[in-house]
């Protein structure tokens, strides 16, 4: 079957919000898809309350279970389907023992082991293949519907992905990373070289909402620049890096090389302090992020969660287009990426263009049926309204589209379900203090602000972005050179995209995915990103002489 024949065939086996839709669907699915890749110990299209799946831990090479079990309930009907072998903090001793194996100086480095990078241009090369076949992306794309619900084009860009990256990083680009350099010194014999050192143990700590992309492409950083993690990934969705890590097994990675561990924040963050790693890698809210900073005396890199700005220039044109691309960005996954688009920033000139009523249109058009609306897995539909309640009583504030809850479900309260939903209000209003707060409140959902802005009123606009704390992903939708370069030399956030077709959504693996504005921000996905989180830089002075001819021993300085 051919990956576009995969692709068009699963779109139509939606789940059903009415009656048996669940089992009907999975039936239907299992039907088409009936076998899993030889590495899973699951079948996803099968995982539910009759059928739960169980999620081991991984430790000194070995895989373990637990004395006690985390039930997670689905998100799509709130049934017990997923089991995780959960580690409380009397069982943390095996996983602090296995990192405290690891030297500072790493399991390899260019010192050190160098075939070791060559062994993983291979394992990424095996693995990448693997990724690539339809059995086995249609296997991970499926998980990750179950987990993390969303629509299946958009599961499968994050297989696609991940596939890529590995790719990328096949044959000798691994060991590419690792390249140094050397300065001639003052003297014969005198040279100073420059390396790219890992860390040695190191932890990386991954939320739920892209639950294969972002754990691999940070596990496979640090892997390949010789550092050894353990990985925590968000217990809702961790059974896709659990299998994740058995398909690279099967390619080659040694067991003993990362651990892999299910906790609650509480265990995890005693784990860290215990352990006391040298590096850890944290995507995920800004709050958690600042303690962990703290707890760990700033041995961090942060990717943390963004308040995404886009700025729609004076030059009106493609209005379909840009429409389209504001639904995609504020509301494909539910609104639950951390580069989704939570403000909208018009030039007047886009007033009478019909924007707004298209992207209502758009955002009408997203149903439970396909998952192009479904679960919100952090905020509750409550905690949405109260929010969006609070912010009609600014003046000037209105409900643009939106804002009811979703209908005909069977989604559990602990979880949120709220239609697409917009809130104009006015630039000036934004800007004063009692209430910038909270209209900059990121909601992790199908949720965003919109406001416009007169010719004389950029300045304001600029004010806004400065005031946001968190600078991660930015759109300038806009052809026009000069208005792009005020605004760009003006702004700050870390993966910006400019021009018509300017986005705030997209993390492909062919450009820098991260925040700026913050020394212990954090990239993924390039061989910039790579050396910047997973290496540190060492300096070595080759000084072997001669000395020069009748040296004398020179008076005391």
């Amino acid at each position: 079957m051919s990956r576009l024949l995969s692709r068009r065939g699963i779109t139509s086996i939606a789940p059903r919000f009415a009656g048996n839709w669940l089992s009907s669907s999975l039936f239907l699915a299992s039907r088409i898809h009936s076998s899993s890749p030889p590495f899973a110990t699951v079948a996803a299209v099968e995982i539910s309350g009759s059928h739960p799946a169980e999620v081991q831990n991984l430790v000194q090479g070995k895989w373990t279970g637990s004395n006690s079990w985390n039930w997670i309930i689905d998100p799509l009907n709130g049934e017990r389907f997923i089991k995780v072998a959960e580690v409380h903090e009397a069982d943390i001793e095996p996983f602090v023992e296995s990192l405290s194996k690891c030297p500072k100086y790493g399991l390899h480095n260019p010192l050190r082991s160098p075939e070791r990078y060559v062994m993983y241009g291979d394992i990424s090369a095996k693995a990448a293949n693997m990724l690539a076949q339809p059995e086995v992306s249609d296997f991970f794309t499926r998980l990750i519907q179950r987990v993390s619900p969303k629509s299946y084009n958009q599961a499968l860009a994050e297989v696609t992905v991940s596939q890529k990256f590995l790719e990328n990083f096949s044959g000798d680009q691994v060991r590419f990373l690792a390249r140094s350099f050397a300065v001639p010194g003052n003297h014969l014999g005198q040279q100073s070289h420059g390396y790219r050192w890992p860390y040695g143990p190191v932890a990386i700590v991954t939320p739920f909402n892209f639950p294969l992309e972002i754990p691999l492409l940070q596990l496979m950083g640090a892997l390949y620049m010789g550092n050894k993690p353990i990985l925590k990934v968000d217990s809702k969705v961790s059974i896709v890096m659990e299998q994740m890590l058995r398909l690279l097994h099967e390619c080659g990675l040694p067991k003993e090389d990362t651990d892999f561990i299910n906790a609650d924040g509480i265990t995890m963050n005693r784990f860290l302090l215990k352990a006391n790693l040298q590096m850890t890698l944290f995507t995920g809210s800004s709050r958690v992020a600042e303690k962990l900073a703290a707890d760990l005396k700033g041995r961090v890199k942060l990717e943390d969660a963004g308040f995404d700005w886009k700025i729609l220039g004076p030059d009106v044109q493609e209005v379909d287009y840009v429409a389209w691309v504001c639904d995609q960005d504020a509301y494909a996954c539910s609104g639950q990426k951390c580069s989704a688009q939570s403000i909208l920033f018009m030039h007047e000139n886009w007033a009478s263009s019909g924007l707004i009523p298209k992207m209502k249109n758009l955002a009408g058009r997203r149903k439970l049926e396909d998952l192009t609306i479904g679960p919100v897995l952090t905020v509750t539909t409550e905690t949405m309204r109260e929010h969006i309640e609070k912010l009609l009583e600014i003046p000037g504030a209105k409900l643009l589209f939106g804002g009811e809850p979703l209908e005909n479900h069977s989604i559990p309260k602990v979880y949120g379900a709220l239609q697409p939903t917009a809130v104009f209000i006015p630039i000036r209003e934004i800007l004063k203090d009692y209430n910038f707060e909270l209209v900059t409140r990121e909601i992790f959902g199908p949720f965003q602000i919109i406001t416009d802005y007169k010719q004389d009123e950029l300045q304001m606009v600029l004010d806004a972005c400065e005031r946001m704390h968190a600078h991660l992903t930015a759109a300038l939708v806009s052809n026009d050179p000069l208005f792009l370069q005020d605004v760009l030399g003006r702004s700050v956030n870390g993966t910006t995209y400019a021009g018509i077709r300017a986005r705030t959504t997209g993390a492909p693996q062919n450009h820098w995915f991260g925040p700026a504005g913050d020394p212990r921000g954090a990239g993924i996905g390039t061989p910039e990103a790579i050396k910047l989180v997973w290496s540190c830089h060492r300096e070595i002075i080759f000084d072997i002489g001669p000395l020069p001819t009748h040296w004398e021993l020179p008076p005391p300085t």
